[in-house]
């Protein structure tokens, strides 16, 4: 079973360094992720998805391939090469993979201008040592599909990393 953990930085630098701590968690195999995707929401009220993979792109290259394959074969590659990486975009922007566009876009519409929510769908992990190495990023945790022993454990070790990192930028007289 996966579980989703959606925790809100202050801003879009801080989820990203999350992220890649816990790719680099992914290489160590402490965690297996199925998503991790980023949204900021603009000034404007725009929400923005950072995905980890762009599914146009890799439809486009692969269309690419197939396309000039087949091109190859009716003697006019660069049609099949065009026609090719064409569909191929197409199919990978109607593709979606790992935690729905739609979900991610509604629940970041109650965030702040400015702030970023990492939305991490976790396959498989360890949770303590995964906790152990975010716990110092603080964040607030916005949703999760963890039981409520869980989230609550994973809620205090983000406000303890918060309030000792507000401790520490409050001005001493």
């Amino acid at each position: 079973m996966s579980d989703l953990i959606v925790i809100v930085y202050p801003n879009e630098a801080k989820a990203e360094e999350v992220r890649q701590r816990l790719i680099g968690l992914q290489k160590e195999y402490i965690i297996k992720l199925g998503d991790a995707v980023i949204a900021t929401k603009t000034q404007a009220g725009a929400i923005k998805l950072n995905q980890l993979v762009n599914t146009t792109a890799a439809g486009a290259i692969s269309g690419s391939f197939w396309g000039l394959l087949i091109g190859v074969l009716f003697l006019n590659p660069l049609i099949g090469l065009a026609v090719g990486a064409t569909s191929g975009a197409l199919g990978g922007a109607l593709t979606d993979v790992g935690i729905n566009d739609a979900f991610m876009r509604d629940l970041s519409a109650s965030i702040q201008p400015g702030d970023a929510a990492l939305f991490v769908l976790a396959h498989q992990m360890t949770a303590d040592k995964v906790l152990k190495e975010i716990q110092a990023f603080g964040g607030v945790v916005l949703k999760t599909s963890l039981d409520e022993t869980k989230e609550q454990v994973l809620r205090d070790a983000l406000q303890r990393a918060t309030a000792t990192a507000d401790q520490g930028a409050a001005p001493t007289t």
